[in-house]
């Protein structure tokens, strides 16, 4: 039974991870940026939520679309002012650019909220359900339903808007894509800020199931890039499968190495995937 328990809350977490490494894979896949600054934006968020709860008691479940919509028009306003005049550099140049506008980020978030480690504490957060041994708690259920809605919600925005299939256009040919109207620095302020918005919610999530300090964006950071590469560069349904193989790993990592390792092999298990389907396992050519 212990084994059912473990996969149910791999489940779980693997439907967070998703939130967390969506937008990651948008910025990637549509402008072709390693975005060093996806981790801080989900820091960012989760401090917003933070912050409303502790100073107004408002629940973080109400405060995620505020999280989503000040993390959209900071990302943004990055793009469109700083990131769009090297955006034809090379890659090695929009990395190092995020990089330091990181570095620039957290040394901030240290000076006014120091190195402490928070989370929202809500007076529902030791509620579960039971099914016979099988527990499912109420904040991971909800966690897990919130990260695949906003997988699926992209997803649909992708498929079915205007800006969304400009985005795609954009990415596929450019140069078709200008011919038919559409503004390439609009289009990447506008893809960047989507993706600030995800990494908002997804730390509005993250607050309230993990504490979060200025210096966690390192770590989700390097879970983002994990389940992007593992799931498939250019793939929304990439981003979740990713999430989910990741969620497998370390919690049956754990149970057979202990806690200490599971990082570790969350890692090796992207080695692998890279030397048998360097693509991922739903990679493809372009943003799907």
């Amino acid at each position: 039974m212990i084994y059912v328990q473990i996969f149910v809350n791999s489940i779980l977490l693997g439907g967070m991870y998703a939130a967390v490494a969506v937008g990651f894979s948008l910025v990637w896949g549509v402008m072709n940026i390693l975005n060093i600054l996806h981790g801080t934006f989900l820091m960012f968020g989760g401090y917003v939520t933070f912050w409303l709860f502790h100073l107004y008691g408002i629940d973080p479940f109400l405060s995620l679309p505020l999280s989503a919509g000040v993390m959209f028009c900071l990302g943004y306003v990055i793009q469109l002012g700083i990131i769009n005049q090297v955006i034809r550099a090379s890659f090695f140049m929009t990395l190092v650019l995020t990089f330091g506008l990181e570095l620039i980020a957290v040394k901030l978030a240290l000076f006014f909220w120091t190195g402490d480690f928070r989370s929202v504490q809500t007076s529902y957060a030791g509620y579960s359900f039971e099914f016979g041994e099988i527990v499912i708690p109420l904040m991971r259920l909800t966690l897990c339903l919130l990260g695949v809605l906003l997988t699926g919600g992209l997803f649909w925005f992708m498929a079915t808007t205007r800006t969304g299939r400009a985005i795609r256009a954009t990415r596929i040919d450019l140069e078709a894509a200008q011919l038919m109207g559409v503004s390439p620095a609009k289009i990447y302020a506008t893809t960047f800020g989507i993706s600030a918005a995800l990494a908002g919610a997804a730390g509005a999530l993250v607050s309230t199931g993990f504490a979060i300090s200025p210096v966690t964006d390192v770590e989700f950071l390097a879970k983002a890039f994990v389940i992007c590469v593992i799931g498939g560069l250019g793939n929304i349904t990439g981003a979740l499968a990713g999430g989910m193989v990741l969620g497998l790993v370390e919690n049956f990592g754990a149970l057979y190495f202990g806690p200490g390792l599971q990082n570790a092999l969350g890692y090796a298990v992207l080695l692998i995937v890279l030397f048998i389907r360097p693509s991922g396992l739903l990679g493809r050519a372009g943003y799907h």
